[in-house]
Parts: structure tokens; C-alpha cells; sequence
């Protein structure tokens, strides 16, 4: 396994490529910020984890990652296992030692190359994750833009944690108690992004190259301030800020380390951290490998990602996360289509973001602190529209029921549960529309007049049980059956034994019936064809 392999990204890096990277780069760092704070707060976590769990996503998971596009940090699909395992095991610092262990077993996953589990995942499903990603992200966010701040920012249930509502009775109550200033800076955060989209479609010079999310953030900063000196009704600042951005300040006289956690390795002696440390690297990598395929769906240049690489990534990024009081860390979907409809080209769009999220945390509070939440809803919903666009629906639908299913369970589930479970839900119905699938074509029954021929076309499994005897019952006095396996190297022992006890009933109904090359084994089969012709006549 070539760990170091991304090098090659750097060693050839042009700066032509980072003119679209460092704005993609921007745009993620400024979705990532209140995402990050957001799902510490869901999660029961000191908020700077999240920035800490965003930073090591970024400079180490973005530098070694086995994609190019994809963009790592804390995720909301964790957050509840998180809270759950911070409240039984009692202490933070004694969760942030199951962190540790949990990128351990990542790394263990990683060189014993398990990340080729992600071909499994069907493609509806993946493509129902993105859809579904995009609508939770605005039905989530309309709250947001209409000032209505009281469920944490990157929390995706629908059931909501902080406030007791669910999704849609959230909309309800933020319409019903829209504020004035946010709906002005949402309104024109919007307006500014379609403009902006339209001059650097044209190629107008600096609309291309300066990012509009920047634009947005200024602009509402700007309105916000307007209305702190002109109309104080509609100033966000107010209610201890909760409607603003809320970087965490190192407290004067203090030194850095004062805000970092680190583990309490003495807990090593406790079976519970054992069990969150597996239970967390197993979700975190199942999540992550869903995401890095949904990255290569989004992916322009349609590169295909390394998943044992990715765990790699993954494992130390949570190894080094834990050691120095972040959250756990996976690949994530929303960063990664910030990334992706940014303009990000490679990894160095997620590192850059992860730069940002540093000079955040240590330089920038006080300046950040000022964004209202309002202006940073109208990002993410734009990027949700991306990913729900219509014509996925309308493409889908025309590729066939047995994969339309699949992907509106998935979103239906996503949406109206939480990220695992709807991933859950439409891969069990994805499975099982993959094996009928694959079932429907297994055989085929070909009547001439009373000579009817059925053919096994390809492997048989148990499943077919129910079509296969529905085709024996179907079969009439006087008919001369030939059962051909000769294309089926695999015939499993259920189906053999089916195929063999309708000998006795084709005697009682009269029917002639000879089986050709039928073995439940490949190396048997010119020898069963040899051997084994059974001919039953009246």
C-alpha cells in the first residue's frame, strides 16, 4: 500500500490548480466553521473539539486521504453515539481515549486493505445519500436563514436534540417567528450568489477568480453592522450571539494548551472504552467509505479513490483527533460537495481549509464572530439544491423501478430519521433489489408444443427456490422436459436436490425428463454430464 502515494499530487501541483483550489478551499472552510461548532454542541462536546476534529480533517486526513475531492472532519451522523459514550464513560478526556483506540483499529482496517468493502454499496443508494443530503441540508437551513438559531447548526435527525422539535415543526416555528434582519441578509446573500454565478459563467474576470461565498460572508457582515448602528431591531447580535458564528477565545493570561483535552490513558482499564472505541471506528469507517464513494460520483474528472488509503487516513486522523481533545473524524458529504461545486480540484482545497480553520481558532475569533448565521444558511442551501437537483429524480426514475426503489427509500429514510439509519434502510432495500435482479435472469423455460427446455443461464442460488418450482408445477402430462445446466458452473444444493426429487412426480404426471450436466460442483461437471442422464418415460 503506497501511504505517501498523494505526494505525487504536490510534486506536480501547479499554480493554475490552486486558483481554484484556494477558493474551494474558502468555500469549505466556511460551510466546515459553523458545522464544526454545531455538531460539538450536539454531540456534548467542549465546542473547540469540533474545530480541533475540522483542523486534523483538514492538514492531515486532506494530505494523506485516498481521494482527491473528498473533505473530512466531524460528522453528524456520530453525534449521538458521541454524546451517548461521553455520558457513559463520564468524562470527555476518558471518551477521547476510545477516540484514540478507534483510529488505532482504523489503521488496523486500513493495511489489511478492508476499505474494498465500499464496491458493495449499491448505486441507488449512494446516489439516494447525495439527494437525501441535500434536502436535509434545506429543510435544515431555512430555520437558520429566517433567524431562528435553536437547533444545533450539522445536526441532521429529524427528531431534534436541542429544542424538541422535529424538522418539519422547526420550519413552522422559524416562519412563525421570522426575524426581519436575517430575512433581509438571507435574501440578499441569495441574490448576491446568483448573480455571482451568472458574471463567472460569462468569464468575467473577477468573478471568477474572487469566491462568492467570501462575497456573502462580507456582505453580511456588512448588513449586519448596518443595522447594529441604523436599525438595532434587526441586528443579529443579540441573545449572548447565539445567532452568530461562536469561535471559542483563549481566555487572557491563559496559554494555548488551556483550551486542548487530552485522554486519561488510565481508563484503559475500563471495558467500556473498548466497546466505544470499536463501535465508533466501525460507523466512522462505514460512513466514511459511503462518502468516499458519493466523492467520486461528484468527482468532474471522475478519478477513483483509494478506500484502504482512505482508512489510513482515516485511522490516524482519529489517532492524532483523540490524542489532542478533537472529536471523532470521517469523510463528509456536505464539506465534500462545498468542495466539489467550489471548484476544488485536488487535495489541496481540503488542506487549505484546514489552514483557515487553524488561523480561525488562533487569530481569527474575534473578526469570525461577527458572521451571522443568516448568510451562512444561504451557502449551504445552495449547496443542497446541487445535490437535490430534480433531474436526479427524473434520472433515476427513467433507469427503472429497481433502482428508483432503492433510491427514494434511501432518501425518504435519511430524511425523515437520521444519516444511518435511512443508509441503513436503503441498503437493505437495495440489497434486496440487486438479488432480484440478478434472480429474475437465472433461468428460462422455452416450449415448443410439448418439448419444453429450461435452461440454466447462470449460477443458482437457494433464492430461486420459489420460481424455480413455480416452473416444475407449470409443466403438463405428455411433455418431454430436457433441464440443461451445462452454463451453470454453480448450482446450489437446495436447487440440485429440487431438480432431482421431481423425478418422482414426473413419473406420476407422465412426464419425460432428462437433466444435462446438473451438478452442484464445476469440477464434477463433465463427469456428472457423463455419468448422470436420467430418462423417465410413461
Amino acid at each position: 500500500m503506497k501511504i505517501f502515494s498523494p505526494l505525487k499530487t504536490l510534486s506536480n501541483y501547479s499554480f493554475s490548480t490552486f486558483r481554484s483550489d484556494l477558493p474551494a478551499g474558502l468555500s469549505v472552510f466556511l460551510v466546515a466553521l459553523p458545522l464544526c461548532l454545531g455538531i460539538a454542541l450536539a454531540s456534548g462536546a467542549p465546542l473547540f473539539s469540533g474545530l480541533v476534529a475540522g483542523m486534523i480533517g483538514g492538514l492531515v486526513i486532506g494530505l494523506l486521504s485516498g481521494s482527491e475531492v473528498s473533505v473530512s472532519g466531524p460528522a453528524a451522523g456520530l453525534a449521538v453515539i458521541v454524546a451517548d459514550s461521553i455520558s457513559n464513560l463520564g468524562e470527555f478526556n476518558v471518551f477521547l481515549t476510545a477516540v484514540v483506540l478507534a483510529g488505532i483499529i482504523q489503521l488496523g482496517l486500513g493495511f489489511l486493505k478492508a476499505g474494498k468493502f465500499s464496491g458493495y454499496f449499491p448505486d441507488s443508494v449512494i446516489r439516494g445519500l447525495l439527494v437525501a443530503i441535500g434536502l436535509v441540508i434545506i429543510l435544515k437551513q431555512i430555520p437558520h436563514a429566517l433567524g431562528r438559531d435553536n437547533d444545533f447548526e450539522g445536526e441532521f435527525e429529524f427528531s431534534q436534540l436541542a429544542d424538541g422539535e422535529n424538522t418539519i415543526s422547526e420550519i413552522y416555528r422559524a416562519i412563525v417567528t421570522a426575524s426581519t434582519g436575517a430575512v433581509i441578509i438571507s435574501i440578499a446573500s441569495f441574490l448576491l450568489l446568483f448573480i455571482w454565478g451568472k458574471a463567472a459563467k460569462k468569464g468575467i474576470g473577477f468573478f471568477k477568480n474572487f469566491p462568492g461565498a467570501l462575497a456573502v460572508v462580507i456582505l453580511g457582515i456588512g448588513l449586519n453592522e448596518l443595522f447594529k448602528n441604523f436599525m438595532p431591531a434587526w441586528y443579529m447580535g443579540t441573545s449572548a450571539h447565539q445567532h452568530m458564528v461562536q469561535i471559542p477565545k483563549i481566555e487572557a493570561g491563559k496559554s494555548i494548551f488551556s483550551i486542548f483535552y487530552f485522554p486519561d490513558f488510565t481508563a484503559l482499564t475500563n471495558p467500556k472504552v473498548y466497546i466505544t472505541g470499536i463501535t465508533i471506528a466501525i460507523v466512522a469507517s462505514l460512513e466514511t467509505l459511503l462518502n468516499l464513494e458519493a466523492a467520486d460520483k461528484l468527482d468532474v474528472q471522475k478519478r477513483v479513490s483509494s478506500p484502504d488509503q482512505e482508512m489510513v487516513a482515516q485511522g490516524l486522523g482519529n489517532l492524532i483527533s483523540g490524542l489532542i481533545g478533537g472529536l471523532p473524524v470521517t469523510s463528509v458529504i456536505v464539506r465534500t460537495s462545498a468542495n466539489v461545486y467550489g471548484g476544488g480540484k485536488t487535495r489541496v482545497s481540503s488542506i487549505v481549509h484546514g489552514l483557515f480553520l487553524t488561523i480561525a481558532v488562533f487569530l481569527g475569533a474575534p473578526l469570525l464572530n461577527l458572521i451571522p448565521l443568516a448568510c451562512l444558511a444561504a451557502l449551504l442551501i445552495t449547496v443542497g439544491y446541487k445535490l437535490a437537483n430534480p433531474e436526479v429524480f427524473k434520472k433515476t426514475f427513467r433507469e427503472g423501478i429497481n433502482q428508483f426503489i432503492p433510491f427514494v427509500v434511501t432518501v425518504i429514510g435519511i430524511v425523515f430519521t437520521d444519516l444511518l439509519i435511512g443508509i441503513g434502510i436503503g441498503l437493505v432495500v437495495g440489497i434486496v433489489f440487486v438479488l432480484y435482479t440478478n434472480f429474475q435472469a437465472t433461468f428460462r423455460v422455452v416450449r415448443d408444443g410439448n418439448k419444453v427446455l429450461i435452461k440454466l443461464q447462470k449460477d443458482l442460488y437457494f433464492l430461486i427456490k420459489p420460481q424455480l418450482k413455480q416452473a416444475l408445477r407449470d409443466l403438463q402430462p405428455g411433455d418431454q422436459v430436457l433441464v440443461d445446466g451445462t452454463h451453470a458452473p454453480f448450482i446450489d444444493h437446495d436447487i440440485y436436490n429440487i431438480l432431482l426429487d421431481f423425478e418422482e412426480t414426473a413419473k406420476t404426471q407422465h412426464i419425460k425428463y432428462e437433466l444435462k450436466n446438473i451438478s452442484t460442483h464445476k469440477r464434477s461437471l463433465r463427469t456428472h454430464a457423463r455419468t448422470r442422464e436420467v430418462t423417465i418415460s410413461e
